[in-house]
């Protein structure tokens, strides 16, 4: 991985608004909907509403871990799994997305072996 929070540059793309809406799937997958993205220098991410498999709660994935994007079929790939992304640092849906603190947690977890190594 280039860099956990970058578009892979092989998508040649960037995740902008233009995604809200798409369904996020992982190889085992739906993890839900991106409700939002966010360009935080540096800390490019999407949250992603995962609806009941998460009680209701939002999730952020780094934009490094999309491994495609459809946008015919309107669907984002991660190369995570869902339990992978479930057991990420816990996100609340008012959260600021530029929390630096919780960002660097996450980031730190994703770049963990355990997640890295998939």
């Amino acid at each position: 991985m280039e860099t956990l929070w970058a578009c892979p540059a092989q998508l040649n793309r960037s995740l902008d608004d233009e995604v809200i809406g798409y369904e996020m799937e992982a190889p085992d997958g739906s993890v839900g909907t991106v409700v939002r993205t966010s360009q935080v220098p540096g800390f490019d991410h999407l949250v992603v509403d995962a609806g009941i498999w998460k009680f209701g709660r939002s999730v952020v994935v780094p934009a490094g871990m999309v491994t495609s994007v459809d946008d015919a079929a309107r669907v984002i790939h991660v190369g995570c799994s869902r339990e992978q992304i479930k057991e990420a640092p816990r996100f609340e849906r008012d959260q600021d997305t530029g929390d630096l603190f919780y960002l660097q947690k996450l980031g730190a977890y994703y770049e963990s072996p355990a997640v890295a190594a998939e």
